[in-house]
């Protein structure tokens, strides 16, 4: 009698548990059923995913590879370099849109595997408590359980190998991951003292001996490597107290072209009378021609009569100087002996190398970094004063943003794989005044100086900020949010307002003062060459050979112009014209109006990827081989 007590309580509970059903329990079973359908789906997406991807390298092209060695036997061929171009923006096209659906994927994933568990989990703690009438209870119900444990070992099993499938599958450029010897410590700066400098040994400094007219020059070069000697060798007593240093003015930094893109790093040269005639075949308006010994993307910086530029090969870094009329190389800086720099050279890509961030100068001293991680500091003689590895860029192209200086600091943005930093290093030390961490992907833009309100700000673009920092402290002031993939082009500034723009993410100008968008396009968008505003106008050139020009205000297009090459080269401005190189080495000189107006197209004879710099008179251009100087 008991026993039928017993089952009747029973079988009235699991009625009364179907009845239930109707309501959160069948709905939690319902969304298990249904969340492990997706899980299921998506995670066989993504196996397949990474299993193609394994098979064929995204990042390579049989057609487009075709393609380029068809142009290269036909290179007048137009109709093919359209065909190249519009294949090359679709391939570019949907590589990052596999990779926003890999990642769109994975989380979906999560998601899906965090509403089964939970599901499961209250399903069961439910009907566990309520027991269905059942011949073999004991047996039921221990293979009820056996299954439940089955489905979870499997399910897991599934979504660990999608998540493994979608971090390889993301993971696109492995191949030019960085490969060190030894870990990198962090070790003290190597200072020379200032007031010292003249007492260095003849092995330790840069002798300037009289150059041939061809650019070739009688140069001794310094390599430093009897700088740790020498300081062992001297006598120990009080720290040196460091000379006054007269750091320059805004007025007197817009004279000059310090840095890349110029004063501020604007893209704005405050140059007259500069030529828009020359042939560099015949040599007409060519002023002088060198051949900078190791090559380098690194672009021209002039301050008064020297101008600096760098080069790199996996074996050795060069800071070169070059006297600015002539065109005869003053000195040479071999960067080696450098504590923490790696013994060999990470992985780039041949359009980026080693040699690609512009140094930058104050007039008293030239800093210098290399995409091993070197920084380095020379007096206006070419004397190290310090120098110091910051760290392997851990980056898949190579490190490529240029310096920028203000007053005692010079800024470093070092944002790669590893995380995102700007840094602030005093330039006659190489003490680090302020590090701060960025939560931003890595980037190959260069920061830009603007004063904001009154004061000066350090202006950042990378995914997914665009920032303003206080050259102080380094403390982020305001920041939109509005980039996206691998952002290359530096800010602009202009007319009070902030341009940041990058292919595949949009084009925004963002008043700094209030933190916000003011507007944005996303028509033509480029990948590495960075806008520059002048007279209420907005230049972009982009890598598949377009260039716009748009109101700074509103954001309305004036015009657009197609040209037969793509930009990597920065568009920039000087004498009220708008200079923009093309890959092919065409200087294309416009007039700065809302109407387009060409002025000249002229070839350089060799591929350009480098921005020119500007002086009175003078075009310096840096080509793939040769360094010029164009002027009457």
């Amino acid at each position: 009698m008991a026993k039928t007590n017993d089952n009747k309580l029973k079988s009235s509970s699991w009625g009364n548990l179907k009845g239930y059903q109707s309501n959160p329990v069948k709905v939690s079973f319902s969304t298990a059923i249904i969340s492990a359908i997706f899980a299921v789906v998506i995670s066989i997406l993504l196996l397949l995913n990474y299993l193609q991807l394994a098979k064929n390298d995204p990042t390579e092209s049989a057609t487009l590879t075709a393609l380029t060695e068809r142009l290269a036997d036909d290179p007048g061929n137009e109709e093919l370099k359209k065909e190249i171009r519009a294949f090359d923006l679709m391939a570019r096209k949907a590589f990052f849109t596999a990779k926003w659906q890999v990642k769109t994927a994975g989380w979906l994933l999560l998601v899906c595997g965090v509403v089964l568990v939970v599901s499961l989990r209250y399903y069961f703690s439910v009907t566990s408590k309520i027991e269905k009438p059942q011949a073999s209870p004991v047996s039921e119900q221990t293979s009820r359980i056996a299954t439940s444990k089955w489905i979870l070992y499997g399910g897991g099993i599934m979504l660990l190998l999608a998540f493994v499938a979608s971090f390889l599958s993301v993971d696109q450029l492995e191949n030019y991951s960085i490969e060190i010897v030894a870990e990198n410590v962090e070790e003290p700066i190597e200072v020379i003292d200032l007031t010292a400098s003249e007492t260095i040994s003849e092995k330790t400094t840069t002798e300037a001996l009289p150059g041939s007219e061809n650019g070739k020059s009688n140069v001794v070069s310094t390599s430093d490597t009897g700088l740790s000697e020498k300081k062992e060798q001297a006598p120990k007593t009080e720290k040196a107290v460091q000379p006054k240093v007269q750091y320059p003015s805004i007025k007197e930094i817009n004279q000059q072209a310090n840095s890349f893109r110029g004063p501020l790093g604007h893209g704005v040269f405050n140059a007259e009378n500069v030529p828009v005639a020359w042939d560099v075949a015949s040599g007409e308006n060519v002023k002088w021609k060198v051949t900078v010994p190791v090559k380098g993307f690194s672009s021209p910086v002039i301050w008064n009569n020297k101008l600096f530029v760098t080069g790199a090969s996996n074996a050795e870094r060069w800071i070169y100087c070059y006297n600015k009329s002539n065109g005869k190389l003053l000195w040479q800086h071999k960067a080696d002996n450098i504590t923490g720099s790696p013994a060999t050279a990470p992985k780039t890509t041949d359009d980026t190398g080693l040699a690609a961030p512009s140094v930058v100068t104050d007039g008293n001293v030239v800093v210098a970094i290399f995409g091993t991680g070197d920084i380095l500091s020379l007096n206006m003689e070419g004397k190290r004063i310090w120098a110091k590895n910051l760290g392997v860029p851990d980056n898949h192209y190579g490190h490529s943003s240029s310096l920028i200086a203000w007053k005692e600091k010079v800024f470093v943005q070092y944002d790669t794989n590893k995380g995102g930093r700007m840094l602030a290093l005093h330039m006659q030390t190489g003490e680090i005044l302020w590090d701060v961490k960025r939560n931003n992907h890595i980037s190959w833009a260069s920061p830009i100086l603007a004063e904001i309100d009154g004061k000066m700000q350090i202006i950042t673009s990378s995914e997914p900020t665009v920032a303003g920092h206080d050259t102080e402290t380094g403390k982020e002031l305001w920041k939109v949010d509005c980039m996206m993939g691998e952002v290359g082009p530096s800010p602009g500034f202009g007319n009070g307002l902030v341009f940041a723009a990058n292919e595949y993410a949009t084009l925004a100008a963002i008043n700094p003062e209030k933190g916000e968008m003011v507007w944005e396009d996303n028509y033509y968008l480029p990948e590495v060459a960075s806008p520059v505003a002048a007279d209420g106008l907005l230049f972009i050139a982009t890598t598949y050979g377009v260039m716009a020009c748009y109101d700074v205000h509103s954001g309305n297009m004036y015009w657009e112009a197609e040209f037969d090459e793509g930009f990597y080269s920065s568009p920039v401005v000087a004498d009220g014209k708008l200079f923009a190189i093309d890959m092919s080495g065409v200087v294309h000189i416009l007039k700065i109006d809302r109407e387009l107006q060409k002025i000249a197209d002229i070839p350089m004879g060799e591929k350009v990827m480098t921005t020119p710099a500007f002086t009175n008179g003078c075009i310096f251009i840096r080509g793939n081989k040769n360094l010029y100087c164009i002027g009457k």
